[in-house]
């Protein structure tokens, strides 16, 4: 099932007692299967945004509509059971095993038990985690990334076309982190589901994002690719916001295939993947590798070779686009 467009207008958000709006007139088109970042410092309105998706906030004006339908036209529930949302703190309940909790909402929409059954199976060993050895454990006998990986699960166990995140992975690790963040990825390339990802951390935003959606005081000040955002700062905030003068930090955000040069005959002295990024390439060059083999992901083949002058030059081209 492929993700569902959403598109805001003119959203709006204000708090009793607040001295200025959390949400301001935001607007924006997403289409269907996107991988959006909401980024951003505390209180600049990102998960408030967020949660005018499912009606956890309701506007104060605009509107919105996921799939063509306007979310309020939905009864709450109804509309929740239809879109996922994993949240930092997990939220699996203590009493109920972890099988029990990813299959919670299919039992609510009356699924049998046999496609229930299947279905926790299907998602566990999606998001890497055995079956038999996890299914009948309560969540307390799981580590944080493990109980994240579940609610993850539980998140898209009804087939939602939209998933929404609220700083997901904040509470664990830097290498949990990171593994939940690739699997994240995995998981959306597999299922084509539309995301929204809210973080305050820009290295997490860069790395997950297929769009960055930078917000400031209940306003969206730009929105665009990961490297367009690093090479073209549409003002001083975004520009220290993400430090886009790293240069190693662009290079995160780019890949080998979109700078290796063809094969040419010239020796090759070590071998990286075309999707991997160009800082992991800067890594092998201070190795001590003048140039290197860039292979197909797919099936290994050598496909082209990547020098430094090569990073130059894309460097400089994407700052130039």
């Amino acid at each position: 099932m492929s993700g569902a467009p959403v598109r805001i207008r003119n959203v709006s958000v204000a708090y009793p007692g607040a001295d200025r709006r959390a949400v301001d007139d935001v607007s924006l088109d997403v289409a269907g299967g996107e991988l959006i970042v909401l980024l951003g410092p505390s209180g600049c309105g990102k998960s408030t945004l967020l949660r005018t998706i499912n009606c956890l906030v309701v506007p104060d004006a605009g509107s919105i509509e996921v799939d063509g339908k306007d979310v309020r036209e939905a009864t709450p529930e109804a509309l929740r059971r239809g879109i996922g949302y994993v949240i930092q703190a997990v939220g699996l309940f203590p009493h109920m095993s972890v099988g029990k909790n990813i299959g919670l909402v299919p039992e609510l929409l009356g699924w049998d038990r046999p496609r229930i059954d299947a279905r926790v199976d299907e998602l566990l060993r999606l998001v890497q985690l055995d079956p038999e050895r996890y299914r009948a454990r309560l969540p307390r006998e799981l580590s944080g990334g493990e109980q994240q990986r579940v609610g993850v699960a539980r998140a898209i166990a009804a087939e939602p076309r939209v998933l929404l995140m609220d700083e997901p992975f904040g509470a664990v690790d830097a290498i949990v982190r990171a593994a939940l963040q690739a699997e994240t990825l995995r998981i959306h390339e597999a299922l084509g589901t539309t995301i929204f990802f809210v973080t305050h951390d820009v290295d997490e935003a860069l790395r997950v994002a297929g769009r960055i959606v930078v917000m400031n005081a209940g306003k969206i000040v730009q929105a665009d690719t990961p490297l367009h955002v690093l090479a073209r700062p549409a003002s001083p905030y975004v520009e220290e916001l993400l430090d886009t003068k790293d240069a190693v930090r662009r290079l995160g955000v780019m890949l080998v295939r979109d700078a290796m040069a063809p094969l040419d005959g010239a020796p090759t002295q070590g071998r990286i993947a075309a999707d991997r990024n160009l800082r992991e390439a800067l890594s092998l060059f201070l190795e001590g590798n003048d140039r290197l083999a860039v292979a197909d992901p797919a099936n290994g083949h050598v496909t082209g070779t990547l020098a430094f002058g090569d990073v130059r030059r894309a460097v400089a081209s994407a700052q130039d686009a």
